[in-house]
């Protein structure tokens, strides 16, 4: 029997599923009872070499409710060539094409290393790949110089049978003609004036047939012509009075894109690709006036009521993306300027899309060239890393109901039996039910919240089974079908809590609390999400930990659970959850990638990575800790969103006096290289690319070590006896350690 780290681990890489429990309470009292919801972190389109598609399609339950798909759970009668459903209990015959099967000839998807499979359909004809770009021309000319150069770098990345399309904005709004050669045409629209799909498809004239071909053509008959339109793509040239924003209808030019995509290509996959250089500051979707007087919205407005656009905004542009959504598309931001551009406002977009958000601080850098670069990159087998227009269901067995997900995904409102009447509970009502549109790339990952809705306990041995079935166009332009079908035992809470215990998969649950965290954020207070989270892992303490009544030092917890107290104070103190000192932009951009990103990636983020370099051996992982601030050391810490290479005090000294150029301090040089070849690796990899931070003790951009490292030495306890290795934090921030004494305190008293 292998450990339940190891089954953990093979799920993982078999099925990208990791849920938080791996053995099922038997009922819905004794599942509300562990606290953390039983649940799971699953990646559909999780990249899989070993796993080539079938060219054949799935058979599926007969039963009109049920649909279910053949799966190495279902029990088959290989003489009388039947199979029962092992979600419905619905008998099954094989279709004729599986006449030749038996115990020992199986088709793979019986086989049970294939719990995920996936089909190449091969009715109906492939829809092309389809991409708009919006450029904002409001921008500065070194700016727009660096942008166009960049868009023309991107048609070589395209596939050339992919339709590409061009619609610019400034004041007006104009969309491109490209099938006219040699001369220059577009439709234009005022910049203020909202307009519904019906006007907009008709001001195109995309009623008549064929029309979708003036405005969106395949790459490789538009190349020399649309590289060309780039290049001589102007700034906007209305004039801005001193003292005033530039007039950006970057609402209207949205609505533009979404009406033609409707228009020409509804239910296909297609990426709008939004360019912005500032905030919108005309027309419906505006955030902040032209008046350079007024400042855009800040945290402080928000709290006070006092933002008077945001609302409006958000409203109009959530309107936009779930237009968008129920039509396949996604909608990316690449938003580059040094003040907000309403990210806030626009985060729904891609949100709700499944499109990449890129925050940076101008186009003309190398974080958004090769960000940008990045979204074109290729597979093991050349294809595009990006799906389009899927559709996932989620299928359970009779004890348990789906209550909602978290990721980039719209709520079909499917009913079914899988899916649980108690949407309605606060926390969980996002893209509830069992069916959703979804937007994924090979690491997307969604938090479905499954929970049991039985009442009745159940019988000991069973198992509960879900079955996840992604539909979506590959970049290939095939349709297929992805199905990972896994089950968990059922336990009895009362006799079996230890086992129930040791099942539980602690960083999947930190990363799935921390989502829930991040979710109610969005609509509460801060402080209430902090003592909400802190309720939580008090509660599970309780329940869990070891102790006598009202004795602290007694407490102890099992290994299954040691590390989760730690991941949440780090939660606490991430960008996530404090708005201090970011912007509300900022926080969206955050908050975006956490909420899609993987297991991996979302632990780094909540409890950054950190490496030390020294002469006494090789690099090693150290603890996320003052104590590590050395000053003969190189630490590399990774944030997902920062690298930051720290040099101790006397490191940063030796630096300075030359000694690396000196022959006889070859190992100097060696050791000043080390961390830099290991950040290479990580900036060519990561997506988005990570700033990247080179700093020393000291430096002024110290701070972004120093305020994720937990403050084990302070001003305040800097003389304390013993405290003599590391670097003291300027700060009133509580340390791990007097966390864990208050979590002591509070799980072990009677009173709690």
């Amino acid at each position: 029997m292998s450990t339940y780290q190891e089954f953990i681990q093979q799920n993982e890489d078999r099925d990208g599923v990791r849920f938080s429990w791996n053995l099922w309470p038997s009922s819905r009292l004794e599942a509300t009872r562990l606290v953390v919801p039983v649940s799971c972190l699953f990646t559909p389109l999780k990249e899989r070499p070993d796993l080539p598609p079938v060219q054949y399609e799935p058979v599926l339950c007969s039963r009109a409710n049920c649909k279910a798909v053949l799966n190495p759970l279902c029990q088959v009668d290989f003489r009388a060539k039947i199979w029962a459903c092992n979600f419905c209990f619905q008998r099954n015959p094989f279709p004729p094409s599986y006449a030749g099967i038996s115990e020992a000839n199986q088709p793979a998807e019986l086989m049970p290393q294939f719990s995920t499979i996936e089909y190449i359909v091969q009715r109906g004809t492939p829809a092309p790949l389809i991409f708009l770009y919006v450029v904002d021309t409001c921008l500065e000319e070194e700016d727009l110089q660096a942008l166009k150069e960049s868009l023309q770098m991107s048609l070589s990345l395209l596939p050339p049978n992919a339709l590409v399309g061009l619609i610019t904005f400034g004041r007006m709004v104009q969309v491109h003609e490209l099938s006219c050669e040699g001369i220059a045409k577009s439709y234009v629209f005022r910049g203020t004036k909202d307009l519904s799909a019906k006007q907009i498809q008709e001001m195109l004239g995309l009623s008549k047939p064929m029309a979708s071909g003036q405005f969106l053509q395949p790459v490789h008959r538009v190349d020399m012509n649309l590289t060309d339109l780039l290049g001589e793509l102007q700034r906007d040239p209305w004039p801005v009075p001193q003292g005033k924003r530039p007039l950006r209808s970057t609402g209207v030019a949205l609505s533009v894109a979404v009406g033609l995509l409707e228009g020409t290509f509804p239910n296909t996959g297609a990426r709008v690709m939004l360019f912005i250089g500032g905030p919108p500051t005309q027309g419906p979707g505006m955030v902040v006036g032209d008046e350079l007087k007024t400042p855009i919205r800040s945290w402080h407005d928000i709290q006070k009521d006092n933002a008077r656009h945001l609302k409006k905004a958000t409203k109009y542009y959530e309107a936009l993306a779930n237009r968008s959504a129920v039509n396949g598309h996604s909608i990316d931001i690449y938003a580059c300027a040094l003040d907000q551009t309403g990210l806030l406002e626009m985060k729904c977009l891609s949100n709700l899309t499944g499109g990449h958000i890129v925050m940076g601080d101008s186009f003309n850098t190398s974080l958004f060239k090769q960000t940008f670069q990045r979204v074109f990159s290729k597979d093991y087998n050349g294809d595009f890393r990006m799906a389009f227009g899927g559709v996932l269901e989620v299928k359970t067995s009779r004890e348990l109901k789906v209550c909602g997900a978290i990721g980039p995904c719209v709520s079909l409102n499917a009913k079914g039996s899988s899916v649980s009447e108690n949407v309605s509970e606060r926390t969980f009502n996002i893209n509830a039910g069992g069916k959703k549109h979804i937007f994924a790339d090979p690491t997307t990952t969604f938090l479905s919240k499954i929970f049991e809705c039985h009442n009745a306990p159940v019988p000991q041995g069973g198992r509960g089974a879900v079955q996840f079935v992604t539909q979506y166009q590959h970049s290939n332009t095939q349709r297929r079908i992805r199905v990972t079908t896994i089950a968990r035992n059922w336990a009895d809470a009362q006799s079996q809590i230890q086992h129930i215990e040791s099942s539980f998969d602690q960083e999947a649950a930190a990363v799935l609390m921390a989502r829930l965290g991040v979710f109610r954020a969005e609509s509460e207070e801060g402080p209430d999400v902090l003592r909400w989270l802190d309720r939580q892992l008090i509660r599970l303490c309780q329940k869990f930990g070891q102790f006598n009544k009202d004795d602290p030092t007694s407490f102890k917890l099992s290994e299954s659970l040691s590390l989760y107290p730690q991941f949440m104070f780090h939660m606490r103190r991430s960008p996530f959850l404090q708005v201090f000192n970011n912007s509300p932009d900022e926080s969206s951009y955050y908050r975006h990638h956490f909420v899609r990103q993987d297991l991996t990636q979302s632990l780094i983020m909540i409890q950054p990575i950190l490496y030390s370099y020294s002469f006494y051996g090789p690099p090693e992982p150290v603890l996320l800790d003052s104590s590590s601030i050395l000053p003969d050391r190189i630490l590399l810490m990774d944030t997902f969103f920062q690298l930051v290479i720290f040099h101790g005090e006397t490191i940063a000294q030796w630096r300075k006096a030359g000694y690396q150029e000196m022959a006889e301090y070859e190992n100097f040089k060696q050791l000043l290289q080390a961390p830099l070849d290991d950040a290479q690796e990580i900036l060519q990899t990561r997506f988005p690319m990570p700033r990247y931070v080179d700093t020393e003790h000291g430096g002024s951009q110290a701070r972004f070590l120093l305020s994720k490292v937990n403050p084990s030495q302070t001003h305040n306890n800097l003389y304390a006896w013993g405290q003599e290795t590391g670097a003291p934090i300027l700060t009133d921030d509580v340390s791990l350690q007097v966390f864990m004494d208050h979590l002591k305190k509070l799980a072990v008293s009677s009173s709690a």
